[in-house]
C-alpha cells in the first residue's frame, strides 16, 4: 500500500490488536503497531514523519500509558489525530487525554472507530 495514510495502532493485548488492525486495514488504511508504550515512543521516535494518525489504547500495562504516548506523539507532530480506546479510564480522558482527540470506549463496533480516525484526519484537513 504506498499511497495508504499510516495509522500508528497501539494495543497490549493480542486479539483486541489484530481486531483493531482490521478494521484500520479493511478501512484503507496502513498499520504499524505495538503492543506497549516503549516501543510506540521509538516507532514515534523513528518514523513520525510518515505517521497520520494514533490510535492507541489507554492502559498498555507496565510503562508508558496511551495517555503518555499520546502526549509525545502531539510534543513530536502538534496536529497528529488521536484516538483513545479504553474499557475504564473514559473519565480520565478530559483531564490526560490530549486536545482534539476522540475517545472510543470499549467494545467498539468497527465503524465507530473507523469514524473516529477519519473524522479527525478530515478535520485536520492534511496539516499532518
Amino acid at each position: 500500500m504506498t499511497n495508504a495514510i499510516l495509522v500508528l495502532l497501539v494495543e497490549d493485548e493480542p486479539m483486541l490488536l489484530i481486531n483493531a488492525q482490521d478494521v484500520l486495514e479493511d478501512g484503507g488504511f496502513e498499520v504499524i503497531d505495538a503492543t506497549n508504550g516503549a516501543d510506540a515512543l521509538r516507532i514515534l521516535d523513528s518514523d513520525i514523519e510518515r505517521i497520520v494518525g494514533l490510535v492507541t489504547d489507554v492502559r498498555l500495562g507496565a510503562g508508558a500509558s496511551g495517555w503518555d504516548v499520546a502526549r509525545h506523539a502531539r510534543e513530536l507532530k502538534p496536529s497528529l489525530p488521536v484516538v483513545y480506546m479504553t474499557a475504564e479510564s473514559g473519565e480520565d480522558w478530559a483531564a490526560q487525554g490530549v486536545p482534539k482527540s476522540v475517545l472510543v470506549q470499549k467494545p467498539y463496533a468497527p465503524a465507530q472507530l473507523l469514524t473516529a480516525i477519519s473524522t479527525l484526519l478530515n478535520e485536520a484537513g492534511g496539516s499532518f
